[in-house]
């Protein structure tokens, strides 16, 4: 992909890292680096594999030692070639502090940078992350972020309410404060599909696809990494919601029908750059002079 993002072409990833599988950090790096970005990796976790497999031994960086290592990158003489920060699973409370350090020593060296929050914290079953660590994302990198793509049960947890429809997530999306929201998992009109909810200042959009039964984890991660790019390839939100869920659902179906029980990245490159799925796209209207949906 033609990169033409003038704040600079590295992204600062910081997530978990599996030695098996393709979440976190093994899902966003591969993505990024194969659209043609630098990428600067920062493991918050280190594990054998997604625990969903089953017991794996968590490696946790203590808290000075991840805050010292941020600080050392916010200081690195190459920061100006950093564009972008994305953050996703934090190993424990404390590295919101780190991560919110970094993202703003990357914006005084680089005003023009994005900071993609994903707030990788829960889903259908509620948080499998300390609350601590909930909240110490939702109050103190949520509130920093120009991009926040949470999945539709933590913005669900974030705002204090149960949100069952794409009126009731776009309401939280836009209280809660950036300007740009991907809410993942979002009910769709069409039966048997899922969809992405994009919500920005003036317009609300859904892209919908069918969906994939015994999906692997790392969706969500791949989701962020793939709009991010598509955003500093300075693609339209409309179209970047269109193409990041037409390859999320191609690598998904493609890895399903193969029996993968982790993403394929590595199988369908082309995915990430040329998708070809076919998703639904809607606009939602919004009533009388409220900008939402």
């Amino acid at each position: 992909m033609d990169n033409s993002f003038a704040g600079g072409n590295a992204v600062i990833v910081v997530s978990s890292h599996v030695a098996r599988g393709t979440v976190g950090n093994r899902a966003a790096v591969f993505a990024l680096e194969t659209l043609g970005h630098p990428v600067w990796a920062v493991p918050t976790v280190v594990l054998p594999w997604h625990p969903g497999h089953g017991r794996a031994t968590r490696i946790v960086p203590p808290s000075d030692q991840f805050a010292a290592l941020m600080d050392d990158l916010a200081r690195a003489p190459w920061l100006g070639e950093v564009g972008a920060v994305l953050s996703g699973y934090l190993g424990d409370a404390e590295q919101a502090g780190a991560v919110a350090h970094l993202v703003g020593a990357v914006k005084a060296r680089n005003p023009a940078a994005l900071y993609l929050c994903d707030p990788v914290m829960g889903d259908t079953g509620g948080l499998y992350v300390p609350e601590a660590t909930a909240v110490a994302i939702r109050d103190r990198l949520m509130p920093i972020a120009d991009i926040a793509t949470p999945n539709r049960y933590e913005l669900a947890w974030m705002a204090g309410s149960e949100l069952d429809s794409a009126k009731a997530l776009a309401t939280a999306a836009r209280d809660m404060g950036p300007a740009t929201m991907l809410v993942t998992s979002a009910p769709a009109l069409m039966q048997g599909s899922i969809a992405n909810l994009l919500v920005t200042e003036d317009a609300v959009m859904m892209a919908e696809h069918r969906v994939v039964a015994n999906a692997p984890n790392g969706v969500g991660d791949l989701t962020s990494a793939v709009f991010l790019a598509r955003l500093m390839a300075g693609m339209a939100s409309e179209k970047a919601l269109q193409t990041t869920t037409a390859t999320v659902f191609e690598v998904l179906a493609r890895t399903v029908k193969r029996g993968g029980d982790e993403l394929q990245l590595e199988a369908d490159p082309q995915s990430l750059s040329r998708p070809m799925a076919m998703v639904q796209m809607r606009r939602l209207a919004m009533a009388g002079g409220d900008r939402r949906a």
